[in-house]
């Protein structure tokens, strides 16, 4: 790949048992079985162990627009360390251009309302957030447990609804062919209705992360 901090739909799609989701207006995936059941609730632990309140970029005065909790988890666990090498191994992106790993844990009525995972350029935390880094290039999501109820990530632009699936992959390009952000990933983290949701998330940025 000539650019690090990038991958392809083609070199994700050639992996075995990836799934391509069928749509112009996206470039997503999904993988089945992604990460082992030991793996999911090795991370699941350190999650419990580390978590807060979730927040976001460009607060726009809904209290209730994201009310999941999160957790940057340790590059030093074992099972971060795995995790990492299995999304390098499967995406060819440099692990420098990647952010922290990030945990999710959603009880009952907790959501994360539609947004996208890319950054206004006109936003007033831009400065803050990509003035180093750049823009997010890809969102590459796992679901570590299935949910009794409820949770789904919904992509209401191109119609599609994933459900949660322990080990399950979802990845996405943020951008369209032109660099600028795709409307079209703006997804919605469904509340939980029953259970307990995990997930954890990698984003990747244009340059090294740090």
């Amino acid at each position: 790949m000539v650019d690090p901090g990038e991958s392809s739909i083609e070199t994700l799609h050639a992996h075995p048992g990836v799934l391509r989701v069928p749509s112009p207006k996206i470039e997503m995936v999904l993988k089945p079985d992604f990460l082992p059941p030991e793996l999911c609730h090795s991370l699941i632990e350190l999650i419990e162990s580390d978590r807060r309140p979730s927040t976001v970029a460009d607060y726009n005065g809904d209290a209730a627009f994201r009310t999941s909790e999160t957790c940057d988890l340790d590059a030093g666990e074992a099972a971060v360390q795995e995790t990492e090498r299995l999304l390098e191994q499967f995406t060819g992106i440099d692990p420098a251009h990647g952010e922290t790993l990030q945990g999710q844990r959603y009880s009952v009525g907790q959501e994360f309302k539609q947004h996208t995972d890319w950054f206004n350029p006109d936003g007033a935390d831009w400065e803050k957030y990509c003035s180093v880094a750049g823009q997010r290039t890809w969102t590459f999501m796992i679901y570590l447990n299935d949910v009794e109820a409820g949770g789904a990530t919904r992509f209401k632009s191109i119609g599609k609804k994933i459900e949660p699936q322990q080990g399950k992959l979802v990845g996405w390009n943020n951008r369209k062919a032109d660099g600028s952000g795709n409307v079209n990933t703006l997804h919605h983290a469904m509340k939980v209705r029953k259970g307990l949701k995990y997930v954890i998330t990698k984003w990747y940025r244009e340059k090294p992360w740090g």
